[in-house]
């Protein structure tokens, strides 16, 4: 983890939010430039012990947990790092849903809160394990506690990681219109996930939260036109409905 950083329990206003998407922990380009150095100023997403005059997190106050929990909320009103969340928020547009203003009413969740200086491909099978067994809990109390119905995850990565915390078997089907062409030919498979969930971690939600998910990295994945993008948005402007 970027030990200096803080936790970013929610990307957007959780409590006004019916959808959330979710993805596997936030970004280092969160906290640092392009040449690593942390945000400062205008430039700056989120808190860390420099922005919040602290030597080390346990020095911290009520006060500094309240500025943490509105650099999260008011994320999209400041400097979001679009480059990211644009794609994502094109898909759930369909179904009236935005992480932006005017709208507001969708929110991003992490699996795991906490931003790494490496890739989550280039750490360990231990250390994602111990990642994830410390954060399912986190994420299942803030879905309890939100009016969030609707859950879209972004990618095979966090469809098979949610999968094993909820302890849930999601309904797996080809969607020929999501297949991703290597060198002319269909090679990548594209696949929609769907279910219902009721628990994570050790966490009972107390209500039944639908889940859709598709096992394109948006982001990252080569090879996914807006054609694929336009497919997937369509499906989940059928299923979603706030």
């Amino acid at each position: 983890m970027i030990e200096w950083s803080s936790p970013v329990i929610c990307f957007g206003n959780i409590d006004n939010s019916q959808v959330a998407t979710l993805g596997i922990n936030p970004s280092n380009r969160e906290f640092v430039d392009l040449s690593g150095f942390e945000l400062q100023n205008e430039h700056r997403r989120f808190h860390t012990l420099d922005s919040l005059g602290l030597l080390k997190w346990d020095d911290y106050k009520i006060e500094h947990l309240n500025k943490i929990s509105e650099s999260c909320i008011e994320y999209f009103n400041r400097n979001p790092y679009d480059n990211w969340f644009k794609k994502l928020d094109y898909l759930i547009s369909g179904s009236d849903a935005s992480y932006y203003f005017p709208i507001s009413n969708a929110c991003h969740l992490d699996l795991i809160p906490y931003a790494t200086s490496k890739k989550w491909s280039h750490l360990s099978i231990e250390q994602k394990i111990l990642l994830l067994e410390l954060c399912d809990d986190t994420l299942g109390h803030l879905i309890k506690n939100s009016p969030i119905k609707y859950l879209i995850l972004n990618g095979q990565t966090v469809v098979d990681n949610l999968q094993k915390i909820a302890l849930v078997k999601l309904q797996k089907e080809n969607v020929q219109e999501w297949d991703l062409k290597r060198k002319g030919v269909y090679s990548v498979k594209g696949y929609s996930y769907t279910g219902i969930i009721t628990k994570i971690g050790q966490v009972e939600l107390n209500k039944e939260v639908f889940v859709l998910g598709y096992n394109h990295n948006i982001q990252s994945s080569f090879g996914v036109s807006l054609e694929v993008m336009t497919s997937i948005r369509n499906w989940l402007t059928d299923n979603i409905k706030t």
